[in-house]
Protein backbone atom coordinates (compact mmCIF):
# COMPACT_ATOMS: atom_id res chain seq x y z
CA UNK A 1 0.00 0.00 0.00
CA UNK A 2 1.39 3.41 -1.00
CA UNK A 3 2.43 5.79 1.72
CA UNK A 4 -0.36 8.13 2.74
CA UNK A 5 -3.10 6.01 1.17
CA UNK A 6 -6.20 5.09 3.14
CA UNK A 7 -6.66 1.38 3.83
CA UNK A 8 -9.91 -0.22 2.63
CA UNK A 9 -12.33 -1.07 5.40
CA UNK A 10 -13.59 -4.60 5.07
CA UNK A 11 -15.56 -7.10 7.05
CA UNK A 12 -12.56 -7.80 9.27
CA UNK A 13 -12.83 -4.31 10.80
CA UNK A 14 -15.90 -5.52 12.69
CA UNK A 15 -14.20 -8.72 13.75
CA UNK A 16 -13.19 -8.44 17.44
CA UNK A 17 -11.00 -11.54 17.10
CA UNK A 18 -8.93 -10.30 14.17
CA UNK A 19 -5.67 -10.84 16.05
CA UNK A 20 -6.61 -14.32 17.27
CA UNK A 21 -6.45 -16.69 14.27
CA UNK A 22 -8.76 -19.44 15.50
CA UNK A 23 -11.43 -17.10 16.86
CA UNK A 24 -11.11 -14.87 13.80
CA UNK A 25 -12.04 -17.74 11.48
CA UNK A 26 -14.96 -18.71 13.72
CA UNK A 27 -16.21 -15.13 13.71
CA UNK A 28 -16.07 -14.96 9.90
CA UNK A 29 -18.01 -18.20 9.63
CA UNK A 30 -20.69 -17.01 12.03
CA UNK A 31 -21.11 -13.49 10.70
CA UNK A 32 -23.45 -14.36 7.83
CA UNK A 33 -25.95 -16.65 9.57
CA UNK A 34 -29.45 -15.94 10.81
CA UNK A 35 -30.67 -15.53 14.38
CA UNK A 36 -30.35 -19.26 15.16
CA UNK A 37 -27.79 -21.74 13.85
CA UNK A 38 -29.84 -24.76 12.80
CA UNK A 39 -26.83 -26.95 12.10
CA UNK A 40 -25.71 -26.51 15.70
CA UNK A 41 -29.26 -27.10 16.94
CA UNK A 42 -29.55 -30.34 15.01
CA UNK A 43 -26.14 -31.65 16.06
CA UNK A 44 -26.72 -30.93 19.74
CA UNK A 45 -30.23 -32.38 19.59
CA UNK A 46 -28.91 -35.63 18.16
CA UNK A 47 -26.11 -35.83 20.73
CA UNK A 48 -28.45 -35.22 23.65
CA UNK A 49 -31.17 -37.56 22.35
CA UNK A 50 -28.87 -40.53 21.75
CA UNK A 51 -26.77 -39.91 24.87
CA UNK A 52 -23.63 -40.80 22.96
CA UNK A 53 -24.95 -44.26 22.13
CA UNK A 54 -25.99 -45.84 18.86
CA UNK A 55 -29.75 -46.42 18.59
CA UNK A 56 -31.04 -49.55 16.83
CA UNK A 57 -33.71 -49.21 14.18
CA UNK A 58 -37.28 -49.84 15.27
CA UNK A 59 -38.28 -53.49 14.88
CA UNK A 60 -40.88 -53.85 12.07
CA UNK A 61 -42.93 -56.08 14.38
CA UNK A 62 -43.20 -53.17 16.83
CA UNK A 63 -44.48 -50.90 14.05
CA UNK A 64 -47.14 -53.46 13.14
CA UNK A 65 -48.19 -53.82 16.77
CA UNK A 66 -48.69 -50.07 17.11
CA UNK A 67 -50.70 -50.04 13.89
CA UNK A 68 -53.09 -52.61 15.35
CA UNK A 69 -53.40 -50.66 18.61
CA UNK A 70 -54.07 -47.46 16.69
CA UNK A 71 -57.05 -48.97 14.88
CA UNK A 72 -58.54 -50.10 18.18
CA UNK A 73 -58.02 -46.81 19.97
CA UNK A 74 -59.18 -44.61 17.07
CA UNK A 75 -62.73 -46.00 17.15
CA UNK A 76 -63.11 -45.30 20.86
CA UNK A 77 -61.53 -41.84 20.73
CA UNK A 78 -63.96 -40.87 17.95
CA UNK A 79 -66.87 -42.19 20.00
CA UNK A 80 -65.92 -40.39 23.24
CA UNK A 81 -65.04 -37.08 21.56
CA UNK A 82 -68.05 -37.15 19.26
CA UNK A 83 -65.81 -36.30 16.32
CA UNK A 84 -65.24 -37.90 12.95
CA UNK A 85 -61.64 -38.87 13.57
CA UNK A 86 -59.53 -39.28 10.50
CA UNK A 87 -56.70 -41.48 11.82
CA UNK A 88 -53.36 -39.86 11.01
CA UNK A 89 -50.21 -41.56 9.83
CA UNK A 90 -48.48 -43.17 12.80
CA UNK A 91 -44.69 -43.42 12.90
CA UNK A 92 -42.70 -45.37 15.46
CA UNK A 93 -39.33 -43.62 15.75
CA UNK A 94 -36.07 -43.53 17.64
CA UNK A 95 -35.24 -40.76 20.10
CA UNK A 96 -32.94 -39.10 17.59
CA UNK A 97 -35.67 -39.12 14.94
CA UNK A 98 -38.15 -37.62 17.42
CA UNK A 99 -35.65 -34.86 18.22
CA UNK A 100 -35.07 -33.87 14.59
CA UNK A 101 -38.80 -33.97 13.84
CA UNK A 102 -39.51 -31.77 16.87
CA UNK A 103 -36.89 -29.23 15.83
CA UNK A 104 -38.53 -29.00 12.41
CA UNK A 105 -42.05 -28.81 13.85
CA UNK A 106 -41.21 -25.99 16.25
CA UNK A 107 -38.78 -24.21 13.98
CA UNK A 108 -41.10 -21.24 13.53
CA UNK A 109 -41.38 -20.81 17.32
CA UNK A 110 -37.64 -21.07 17.91
CA UNK A 111 -37.03 -18.61 15.08
CA UNK A 112 -39.51 -16.15 16.60
CA UNK A 113 -37.66 -16.41 19.91
CA UNK A 114 -34.19 -16.04 18.41
CA UNK A 115 -35.30 -13.07 16.32
CA UNK A 116 -36.82 -11.27 19.29
CA UNK A 117 -33.73 -11.91 21.39
CA UNK A 118 -31.52 -10.74 18.54
CA UNK A 119 -33.20 -7.36 18.52
CA UNK A 120 -31.36 -6.56 21.73
CA UNK A 121 -27.91 -7.44 20.44
CA UNK A 122 -27.19 -3.90 19.19
CA UNK A 123 -28.23 -2.38 22.50
CA UNK A 124 -26.16 -4.89 24.39
CA UNK A 125 -23.06 -4.14 22.34
CA UNK A 126 -23.49 -0.39 22.81
CA UNK A 127 -22.87 -0.90 26.50
CA UNK A 128 -19.31 -1.89 25.67
CA UNK A 129 -18.55 1.33 23.83
CA UNK A 130 -16.21 3.57 25.74
CA UNK A 131 -17.78 6.63 27.38
CA UNK A 132 -15.39 9.60 27.12
CA UNK A 133 -16.61 10.82 30.51
CA UNK A 134 -15.85 7.42 32.06
CA UNK A 135 -12.53 6.23 30.63
CA UNK A 136 -12.37 3.43 33.19
CA UNK A 137 -16.01 2.37 32.78
CA UNK A 138 -17.36 -0.88 31.27
CA UNK A 139 -16.42 0.24 27.76
CA UNK A 140 -12.74 0.71 28.58
CA UNK A 141 -10.25 -0.79 26.18
CA UNK A 142 -9.94 -4.06 28.06
CA UNK A 143 -9.07 -6.74 25.45
CA UNK A 144 -10.74 -9.53 27.41
CA UNK A 145 -13.88 -7.46 27.88
CA UNK A 146 -14.06 -6.52 24.20
CA UNK A 147 -13.41 -10.09 23.10
CA UNK A 148 -16.24 -11.43 25.25
CA UNK A 149 -18.58 -8.72 24.01
CA UNK A 150 -17.77 -9.47 20.39
CA UNK A 151 -18.06 -13.19 21.04
CA UNK A 152 -21.59 -12.74 22.35
CA UNK A 153 -22.66 -10.78 19.25
CA UNK A 154 -21.15 -13.10 16.67
CA UNK A 155 -21.71 -16.41 18.44
CA UNK A 156 -25.23 -15.78 19.75
CA UNK A 157 -26.89 -17.73 16.88
CA UNK A 158 -24.65 -20.75 17.51
CA UNK A 159 -25.13 -20.55 21.27
CA UNK A 160 -28.87 -20.30 20.80
CA UNK A 161 -28.78 -23.29 18.47
CA UNK A 162 -26.78 -25.30 21.02
CA UNK A 163 -29.22 -24.47 23.80
CA UNK A 164 -32.35 -25.17 21.78
CA UNK A 165 -30.87 -28.38 20.36
CA UNK A 166 -29.76 -29.62 23.77
CA UNK A 167 -33.21 -28.92 25.20
CA UNK A 168 -35.03 -30.76 22.42
CA UNK A 169 -32.58 -33.66 22.61
CA UNK A 170 -33.10 -33.96 26.36
CA UNK A 171 -36.87 -33.92 25.88
CA UNK A 172 -36.48 -36.70 23.32
CA UNK A 173 -35.13 -38.97 26.05
CA UNK A 174 -38.37 -38.57 28.01
CA UNK A 175 -41.04 -38.13 25.35
CA UNK A 176 -43.62 -40.79 24.53
CA UNK A 177 -45.09 -38.96 21.55
CA UNK A 178 -45.60 -35.53 20.04
CA UNK A 179 -48.30 -34.34 22.46
CA UNK A 180 -46.21 -34.56 25.61
CA UNK A 181 -46.14 -30.81 24.91
CA UNK A 182 -49.71 -29.64 24.22
CA UNK A 183 -48.89 -27.67 21.06
CA UNK A 184 -50.26 -28.45 17.58
CA UNK A 185 -47.82 -29.57 14.93
CA UNK A 186 -47.51 -29.66 11.19
CA UNK A 187 -47.42 -32.05 9.42
CA UNK A 188 -50.15 -33.88 11.29
CA UNK A 189 -48.45 -37.24 11.76
CA UNK A 190 -47.99 -39.00 15.08
CA UNK A 191 -44.52 -40.10 16.18
CA UNK A 192 -44.14 -42.51 19.09
CA UNK A 193 -40.85 -43.32 20.82
CA UNK A 194 -41.15 -47.08 21.42
CA UNK A 195 -37.96 -47.41 23.47
CA UNK A 196 -39.06 -44.81 26.01
CA UNK A 197 -42.59 -46.19 26.26
CA UNK A 198 -41.39 -49.74 26.90
CA UNK A 199 -38.74 -48.57 29.37
CA UNK A 200 -41.33 -46.60 31.32
CA UNK A 201 -43.61 -49.64 31.49
CA UNK A 202 -40.73 -51.72 32.82
CA UNK A 203 -39.67 -49.11 35.38
CA UNK A 204 -43.22 -48.84 36.77
CA UNK A 205 -44.04 -52.58 36.49
CA UNK A 206 -46.82 -51.90 33.98
CA UNK A 207 -48.02 -54.31 31.33
CA UNK A 208 -46.22 -53.32 28.13
CA UNK A 209 -49.06 -53.63 25.61
CA UNK A 210 -51.46 -51.75 27.87
CA UNK A 211 -48.90 -48.97 28.26
CA UNK A 212 -48.53 -48.80 24.49
CA UNK A 213 -52.32 -48.63 24.04
CA UNK A 214 -52.58 -45.84 26.63
CA UNK A 215 -49.98 -43.75 24.79
CA UNK A 216 -51.64 -44.34 21.41
CA UNK A 217 -54.95 -43.22 22.94
CA UNK A 218 -53.33 -40.08 24.30
CA UNK A 219 -51.77 -39.19 20.96
CA UNK A 220 -54.96 -39.83 19.00
CA UNK A 221 -56.88 -37.65 21.46
CA UNK A 222 -54.38 -34.85 20.92
CA UNK A 223 -54.84 -35.29 17.19
CA UNK A 224 -58.63 -35.09 17.51
CA UNK A 225 -58.43 -32.00 19.72
CA UNK A 226 -56.06 -30.09 17.47
CA UNK A 227 -57.95 -31.11 14.35
CA UNK A 228 -60.44 -28.45 15.43
CA UNK A 229 -59.04 -25.28 13.76
CA UNK A 230 -60.28 -22.91 16.47
CA UNK A 231 -58.34 -24.87 19.09
CA UNK A 232 -55.13 -25.40 17.14
CA UNK A 233 -55.06 -21.78 15.95
CA UNK A 234 -55.71 -20.48 19.46
CA UNK A 235 -52.95 -22.48 21.15
CA UNK A 236 -50.43 -22.09 18.33
CA UNK A 237 -51.09 -18.37 18.10
CA UNK A 238 -50.59 -17.81 21.82
CA UNK A 239 -47.35 -19.81 21.83
CA UNK A 240 -46.08 -17.88 18.81
CA UNK A 241 -46.93 -14.52 20.39
CA UNK A 242 -45.11 -15.53 23.57
CA UNK A 243 -42.00 -16.71 21.70
CA UNK A 244 -41.90 -13.47 19.72
CA UNK A 245 -42.35 -11.17 22.72
CA UNK A 246 -38.93 -11.53 24.33
CA UNK A 247 -37.32 -8.19 25.08
CA UNK A 248 -33.68 -8.80 26.06
CA UNK A 249 -32.23 -6.87 28.97
CA UNK A 250 -28.68 -5.97 27.85
CA UNK A 251 -27.59 -5.60 31.48
CA UNK A 252 -28.18 -9.31 32.01
CA UNK A 253 -25.52 -10.08 29.40
CA UNK A 254 -23.08 -7.47 30.63
CA UNK A 255 -23.50 -8.57 34.25
CA UNK A 256 -22.48 -12.06 33.19
CA UNK A 257 -19.53 -10.87 31.14
CA UNK A 258 -18.51 -8.35 33.78
CA UNK A 259 -17.99 -11.14 36.29
CA UNK A 260 -15.19 -12.64 34.21
CA UNK A 261 -11.70 -11.86 35.49
CA UNK A 262 -9.08 -10.66 33.04
CA UNK A 263 -6.70 -13.37 34.29
CA UNK A 264 -9.15 -16.17 33.49
CA UNK A 265 -8.54 -18.60 30.68
CA UNK A 266 -10.66 -17.17 27.80
CA UNK A 267 -12.05 -20.54 26.67
CA UNK A 268 -13.02 -21.61 30.18
CA UNK A 269 -14.53 -18.19 30.85
CA UNK A 270 -16.68 -18.44 27.73
CA UNK A 271 -17.83 -21.92 28.65
CA UNK A 272 -18.88 -20.79 32.11
CA UNK A 273 -20.62 -17.70 30.75
CA UNK A 274 -22.67 -19.35 28.03
CA UNK A 275 -23.13 -23.03 28.91
CA UNK A 276 -26.34 -22.41 30.85
CA UNK A 277 -29.56 -21.69 28.87
CA UNK A 278 -30.73 -19.53 31.75
CA UNK A 279 -28.02 -17.02 30.80
CA UNK A 280 -29.24 -16.84 27.22
CA UNK A 281 -32.83 -16.39 28.40
CA UNK A 282 -32.11 -14.56 31.65
CA UNK A 283 -34.08 -11.43 32.52
CA UNK A 284 -35.95 -11.38 29.22
CA UNK A 285 -39.58 -11.84 30.30
CA UNK A 286 -41.40 -8.85 28.88
CA UNK A 287 -44.54 -6.95 29.90
CA UNK A 288 -46.22 -8.41 26.81
CA UNK A 289 -45.52 -11.92 28.05
CA UNK A 290 -46.80 -11.13 31.54
CA UNK A 291 -50.03 -9.81 29.99
CA UNK A 292 -50.32 -12.89 27.78
CA UNK A 293 -49.78 -15.40 30.60
CA UNK A 294 -53.42 -15.67 31.81
CA UNK A 295 -54.65 -16.52 28.30
CA UNK A 296 -51.86 -19.03 27.65
CA UNK A 297 -52.25 -20.66 31.06
CA UNK A 298 -56.00 -21.00 30.54
CA UNK A 299 -55.51 -22.51 27.08
CA UNK A 300 -53.00 -25.07 28.35
CA UNK A 301 -55.26 -25.98 31.28
CA UNK A 302 -58.21 -26.63 28.95
CA UNK A 303 -56.14 -28.74 26.56
CA UNK A 304 -54.53 -30.82 29.32
CA UNK A 305 -57.82 -31.23 31.18
CA UNK A 306 -59.67 -32.39 28.09
CA UNK A 307 -56.87 -34.71 27.00
CA UNK A 308 -56.75 -36.36 30.40
CA UNK A 309 -60.54 -36.75 30.58
CA UNK A 310 -60.84 -38.40 27.16
CA UNK A 311 -57.84 -40.66 27.73
CA UNK A 312 -59.27 -41.79 31.07
CA UNK A 313 -62.65 -42.51 29.46
CA UNK A 314 -61.17 -44.45 26.55
CA UNK A 315 -58.56 -46.34 28.56
CA UNK A 316 -61.26 -47.50 30.99
CA UNK A 317 -62.81 -49.27 28.01
CA UNK A 318 -59.78 -50.68 26.23
CA UNK A 319 -56.76 -50.71 28.55
CA UNK A 320 -58.24 -52.59 31.44
CA UNK A 321 -56.96 -53.00 34.98
CA UNK A 322 -53.77 -51.01 34.54
CA UNK A 323 -55.52 -47.87 33.24
CA UNK A 324 -55.56 -45.99 36.54
CA UNK A 325 -52.01 -47.07 37.41
CA UNK A 326 -50.71 -45.88 34.04
CA UNK A 327 -52.52 -42.54 34.29
CA UNK A 328 -51.18 -41.92 37.79
CA UNK A 329 -47.62 -42.84 36.84
CA UNK A 330 -47.63 -40.67 33.69
CA UNK A 331 -49.10 -37.65 35.47
CA UNK A 332 -46.66 -37.90 38.33
CA UNK A 333 -43.85 -37.95 35.79
CA UNK A 334 -45.35 -35.00 33.91
CA UNK A 335 -45.48 -32.77 36.97
CA UNK A 336 -41.87 -33.45 37.97
CA UNK A 337 -39.99 -30.34 36.91
CA UNK A 338 -36.68 -30.85 35.13
CA UNK A 339 -34.21 -28.29 33.80
CA UNK A 340 -35.57 -28.90 30.31
CA UNK A 341 -39.14 -28.30 31.49
CA UNK A 342 -38.14 -24.94 32.95
CA UNK A 343 -36.48 -23.99 29.68
CA UNK A 344 -39.58 -24.97 27.69
CA UNK A 345 -41.80 -23.03 30.07
CA UNK A 346 -39.77 -19.85 29.65
CA UNK A 347 -39.40 -20.33 25.91
CA UNK A 348 -42.95 -21.24 24.93
CA UNK A 349 -44.87 -20.16 28.03
CA UNK A 350 -46.23 -23.70 28.47
CA UNK A 351 -46.63 -24.60 32.14
CA UNK A 352 -47.51 -28.21 32.97
CA UNK A 353 -47.24 -28.23 36.75
CA UNK A 354 -49.71 -29.60 39.27
CA UNK A 355 -51.63 -26.33 39.37
CA UNK A 356 -52.32 -26.37 35.64
CA UNK A 357 -53.32 -30.03 35.59
CA UNK A 358 -55.67 -29.56 38.55
CA UNK A 359 -57.22 -26.45 37.01
CA UNK A 360 -57.92 -28.18 33.70
CA UNK A 361 -59.34 -31.25 35.38
CA UNK A 362 -61.66 -29.09 37.51
CA UNK A 363 -62.98 -27.28 34.43
CA UNK A 364 -63.77 -30.45 32.50
CA UNK A 365 -65.27 -32.21 35.50
CA UNK A 366 -67.35 -29.11 36.27
CA UNK A 367 -68.80 -29.16 32.75
CA UNK A 368 -69.60 -32.88 32.95
CA UNK A 369 -71.17 -32.54 36.40
CA UNK A 370 -73.49 -29.77 35.16
CA UNK A 371 -74.35 -31.00 31.69
CA UNK A 372 -73.20 -34.58 31.31
CA UNK A 373 -70.52 -35.87 28.96
CA UNK A 374 -72.35 -34.46 25.93
CA UNK A 375 -71.78 -30.94 27.27
CA UNK A 376 -68.13 -31.23 26.23
CA UNK A 377 -68.98 -31.85 22.57
CA UNK A 378 -69.19 -28.13 21.65
CA UNK A 379 -65.56 -27.67 22.68
CA UNK A 380 -64.49 -29.39 19.46
CA UNK A 381 -67.56 -28.67 17.36
CA UNK A 382 -68.12 -24.93 17.80
CA UNK A 383 -65.62 -22.34 16.59
CA UNK A 384 -66.66 -19.93 19.37
CA UNK A 385 -66.31 -22.48 22.14
CA UNK A 386 -62.83 -21.91 23.50
CA UNK A 387 -63.19 -20.88 27.18
CA UNK A 388 -61.94 -17.55 28.46
CA UNK A 389 -59.65 -17.51 31.52
CA UNK A 390 -62.66 -16.61 33.71
CA UNK A 391 -64.73 -19.44 32.23
CA UNK A 392 -61.99 -21.97 32.92
CA UNK A 393 -62.41 -21.24 36.62
CA UNK A 394 -66.23 -21.08 36.37
CA UNK A 395 -67.42 -23.77 33.93
CA UNK A 396 -71.04 -22.77 34.54
CA UNK A 397 -70.31 -19.45 32.83
CA UNK A 398 -68.96 -21.29 29.80
CA UNK A 399 -72.04 -23.49 29.55
CA UNK A 400 -74.34 -20.48 29.95
CA UNK A 401 -72.56 -18.54 27.19
CA UNK A 402 -72.85 -21.40 24.73
CA UNK A 403 -76.48 -22.02 25.68
CA UNK A 404 -77.49 -18.41 25.06
CA UNK A 405 -75.57 -17.85 21.82
CA UNK A 406 -76.20 -19.43 18.47
CA UNK A 407 -73.37 -21.48 16.96
CA UNK A 408 -71.45 -19.58 14.27
CA UNK A 409 -72.30 -20.48 10.71
CA UNK A 410 -69.81 -22.89 9.23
Amino acid sequence: MAEGSTPDRGADDDNPFQGIPMFSEIAKAMAGQGPLNWDAARQFALMAAAGGESEPNVDPAVRLAYGDLSRIAAMHVADVTGSELDPPELNVVTRAQWATQTLDAYRHLFTEMATSLGRGQGDAMSLFEQDPDEPDGPGAEDPMFKMLAGFNKLMAPALMGMSVGSMVGSLARRAFGIYDLPIPRQPRTLSLVATTIDQFASDWSLERDEMRLWVVTHELTGHALFSAPHISERVAGLARRHAGAFRPDPSAITDTLGGVNADDNPIEALQRAFSDPEILLGAVRSPEQHALAPELDAAVAVVVGYLDWVVDAVSARVVGGDALSIAEAVRRRRTETSREDVFVERLLGIRLGVEQVTRGKAFVQGVVDRGGEAALTPLLARSDSFPTPNEVDAPGLWLARLEHTDPPES
